[in-house]
């Protein structure tokens, strides 16, 4: 079995059509990006946020989504976006999210960050053509690829965020 993750990291490059008149990341794109870099955390563990059978469809829905801004991103500026499994529940996630801008795709991350985010996520699963929704345990594998992130690398983001 493959070691488990707490974290990854996703580069991009703000392109035009998420700028907003003054060529700044509109404010938006940065929760579209945390959800990205969530989505690339499970592909990273070899998961899938989102999963369909006959039977069964489950999913993470979202409970909670916070970001907050401390420098503006600009058009064709690069940035480091870090996502970390802040808790795990019995049947939500919490991430933590740290976006840094960096000297192009391969360039060092500089500091402090530009944005420090959170999404809290609870486990759906539900049976096609059915409406109800109820939180579930969180699924075994998932359990067995994703773990907490260490203490001292969240106290750090909760130094930062003061």
């Amino acid at each position: 079995m493959s070691p488990k993750i707490h974290a990854h990291r996703v580069r991009r490059m703000v392109e035009f059509a998420e700028t907003d008149m003054a060529g700044i990341a509109h404010f938006s794109n940065f929760y579209r990006w945390m959800e990205a870099a969530e989505h690339a955390l499970f592909r990273a563990a070899g998961l899938s946020v989102h999963r369909t059978s006959a039977e069964l469809d489950s999913g993470f829905a979202r409970v909670d989504a916070r970001c907050s801004f401390r420098s503006p991103l600009r058009y064709q500026e690069w940035f480091e976006l870090e996502v970390l499994v802040a808790k795990m529940g019995r049947s939500s996630m919490r991430y933590a999210f740290v976006f840094r801008r960096c000297d192009g795709e391969h360039g060092r991350a500089a500091e402090p960050p530009i944005a420090l985010g959170s999404i809290t996520a609870v486990h759906i699963p539900k049976k096609p053509g059915s409406t109800e929704m109820r939180s579930s345990p969180i699924p075994e594998d998932i359990r067995e690829h994703l773990e907490e992130a260490p203490p001292e690398k969240l106290a750090q983001l909760e130094v930062e965020n003061s």
